[in-house]
């Protein structure tokens, strides 16, 4: 008996080393972790349960039988973040190069599959070369295999991947359909295909930073949600972004012990509005004066500035925020800005998370780049999110809400559950030197009677209580008394219970 726990422990160490020290050294030399180490940062201490450590590949061609290597290039299991339970697999770019073999991507269905069934979120932490090319077809198939699990745990679990080395090709496929993407600067890169691919294709010169790093796609190309800058920093950040989401779509998000007064009053925001309507200022001093302790995790917040998105909590629970930023674009509404609160807004509605909507926009952007890019579609997958969403919605209009715009930013006309305006708030289909030149156009040029007009057209419309006259404002409330107003507004929703007429699934304008 002796003699087989000693060969179970040798067993284990040896697996344990995966590609061995060399590599290992090579992986720390380039700034990088080990799989083993960054499952060790992101799960609660001693928590990891590990599955299948000794599976190993069953490729016989090119000589790859003399090498076999425990594990494979993944490891797999389950452990908990704060105590609550997370599944995991973790590429090890020591073995293989952590490429995909057919075994390989066995054992990440596996833990994807326990994850739907017992329903908590699965966490994949990608450092991959890829498709391992001696298997040929059967690594392609391993990969199909997987998106078919990412598309059937879409909506059912939280599927995030952290992006920590290359990721290339076929690969890229899982993490995009996946809810978030993180990625580590420097050290991370995403693209479908290579820098020699494109330079003999296209004849461009790039480098792979350039295609597809951190900055490529948390402020171009919206593929990534946000990026760290080490190993370390980036799985800490994992943590603190799993605390705000639930397990499952059967769970309402969880609640945190909260130190803050929900009573708590800041005098502040009763002059964030400036007198000029024309003059900016920055909604996330309105976000952090809301949330309890001002804590705010932002998402994408690199790309389509002029919204915000990303979690808060009121009174220990999550919630939501998507908000119009008046310092980029005024807060208008254009093709990417739609794109990625539609996402977003989408996602919180999976998962029973409920939605804040702070407004302050003057439209969508005109202009024949918008237009010729399809601005109505890309507008109306905004529209279509916040119209399908059943989880509680209140809407808070802070200042401008023109047009079209309006009706998207969660209205009570896409049923919005309650919906507040400042005092500050304008809420018309346009601007009134916009309005005056139409419904008196024949008045143009007459300065000082155009002038009378617009300040007639302000003192009617630019406000909020022809809306709150109509029962499209629930209230018109102090700046200083929003936290409290929200949270019991949040409240008294939390019992909701709203369904859409019953389908296959629906056709959101892609």
């Amino acid at each position: 008996m002796t003699n087989v726990l000693q060969e179970l422990e040798t067993r284990r160490e040896q697996a344990k080393m995966g590609g061995g020290q060399k590599r290992i050294d090579s992986q720390h030399a380039k700034g990088k972790l080990t799989a083993r180490e960054r499952i060790e940062i992101l799960l609660d201490e001693g928590s990891f349960e590990e599955y299948d450590m000794f599976v190993a590949h069953r490729c016989t061609e090119f000589g790859m039988e003399k090498t076999k290597l425990s594990g494979d290039g993944v490891v797999t299991g389950w452990g908990t973040v704060n105590g609550r339970l997370i599944y995991v697999y973790s590429q090890d770019f020591t073995v293989f190069g952590g490429s995909l073999s057919e075994t390989n991507a066995k054992k990440i269905i596996k833990i994807m599959e326990m994850a739907m069934k017992n329903g908590a979120p699965i966490i994949g932490l990608n450092d991959s070369g890829g498709a391992r090319i001696q298997e040929g077809v059967s690594s392609l198939g391993g990969y199909a295999d997987i998106f078919q699990m990412n598309t059937l745990a879409s909506g059912v679990v939280p599927q995030i991947s952290m992006i920590m080395g290359p990721c290339a090709g076929g690969a890229v496929y899982s993490p995009a359909i996946t809810d978030f993407i993180f990625m580590v600067r420097d050290s991370s890169y995403m693209f479908v295909t290579g820098p020699d691919v494109v330079k003999t294709v296209t004849n461009e010169i790039v480098t792979a930073e350039e295609l597809g790093g951190a900055k490529t796609h948390t402020s171009k190309s919206s593929v990534a949600d946000d990026a760290f800058d080490n190993d370390v920093e980036a799985l800490s950040a994992l943590r603190r972004f799993i605390d705000f989401l639930p397990l499952n779509n059967r769970e309402k998000p969880p609640v945190q012990p909260f130190f803050d007064a929900v009573e708590r009053e800041d005098t502040s925001l009763d002059t964030l509005i400036p007198d000029n309507p024309n003059k900016p200022y920055d909604i996330k001093e309105l976000i952090y004066k809301i949330a309890d302790e001002g804590d705010f995790f932002e998402i994408q917040p690199d790309y389509a500035k002029n919204v915000i998105t990303g979690f808060m909590r009121i009174e220990g629970s999550t919630v939501g925020v998507v908000a119009n930023q008046p310092l980029v674009l005024a807060g208008v509404l254009d093709i990417n800005a739609s794109r990625k609160a539609a996402r977003f807004v989408r996602f919180c509605d999976c998962f029973n998370i409920p939605i804040l909507t702070l407004v302050d926009v003057p439209g969508f952007l005109p202009g024949t780049a918008q237009e010729y890019g399809g601005v109505i579609k890309h507008g109306a997958k905004l529209l279509f999110a916040y119209g399908e969403a059943t989880v509680p919605k209140v809407t808070l209009i802070t200042r401008k809400a023109y047009g079209g715009a309006y009706d998207v930013m969660a209205s009570k006309h896409l049923r919005g559950d309650v919906n507040y305006a400042w005092p500050t708030a304008e809420i018309a289909v346009m601007g009134a030197k916009g309005a005056t030149g139409i419904l008196y156009r024949s008045e143009l040029g007459d300065k000082d009677k155009i002038a009378k007009r617009t300040k007639d057209y302000e003192d009617r419309f630019a406000n909020p209580f022809v809306a709150a006259e109509m029962g499209f404002i629930d209230d018109v409330i102090t700046p200083r008394k929003t936290r409290k107003r929200l949270a019991r507004a949040f409240a008294s929703l939390r019992n909701k219970d709203l369904k859409n007429p019953w389908k296959k699934h629906d056709n959101i304008p892609l």
